[in-house]
């Protein structure tokens, strides 16, 4: 399974320069929150594979190698988790260099914001055909970054029981449900990756 992670990295290699340099882009501007250049700048690695393994066909390639369908797909969300970390980390330096302020709570919002991105993804990446979900997921994504100040308004102007809670309590709250939404979707994925013919 930790080969499949790898393999991924490794057909990326050429491109990550390309998004550490993207990222940079996003920071130098200082036009967004550091929570959406976390997101955004943890979202390359994982979503370009899957675009590269539409264009392939890899799952046919895959599926023909000696890893189970659990294996395939547990590799797909524990490397999201790694990339993410790989794309905080090149982050969070390029916030330093370059003189910007982020804080804990910047990281953890755009954890949160990416793991569940993901969560509602990768599901769509084994249910729709091969050469539509890319479009979706995009346009997907635009939408919700369009909706997200709309929706922080209307949280914090209704949501009375949100305000009663300490910080802590947040995270804890904010935590406990991003991994549960993860682990619901890595079920589903699997769910559906075991019944999908190749």
């Amino acid at each position: 399974m930790f080969n499949l992670i790898k393999r991924d990295l490794i057909l990326q290699k050429k491109l990550i320069i390309l998004y550490m340099l993207i990222s940079i882009g996003f920071i130098m501007l200082d036009k967004h929150h550091p929570a959406f250049i976390f997101l955004i700048s943890s979202i390359f690695i994982p979503f370009n594979t899957h675009a590269y393994d539409e264009k392939t066909e890899t799952n046919l390639l895959l599926n023909s190698l000696p890893y189970t369908r659990k294996q395939i797909i547990a590799a797909r969300y524990i490397g999201a988790v790694v990339y993410m970390l790989l794309a905080m980390g090149w982050t969070s330096i390029g916030f330093i260099i370059f003189g910007k302020s982020f804080t804990l709570t910047d990281i953890v919002i755009g954890i949160g914001l990416f793991l569940t991105f993901v969560a509602f993804a990768y599901p769509l990446f084994y249910i729709f055909k091969p050469g539509y979900i890319t479009i979706v997921i995009i346009i997907s994504f635009l939408v919700l970054t369009a909706l997200l100040p709309f929706i922080s308004t209307l949280l914090s102007k209704h949501a009375t029981f949100l305000m009663q809670l300490t910080e802590i309590m947040l995270y804890i709250f904010g935590a406990m449900f991003t991994i549960l939404v993860y682990l619901l979707s890595w079920g589903i994925s699997h769910w559906i990756y075991q019944r999908k013919a190749f």
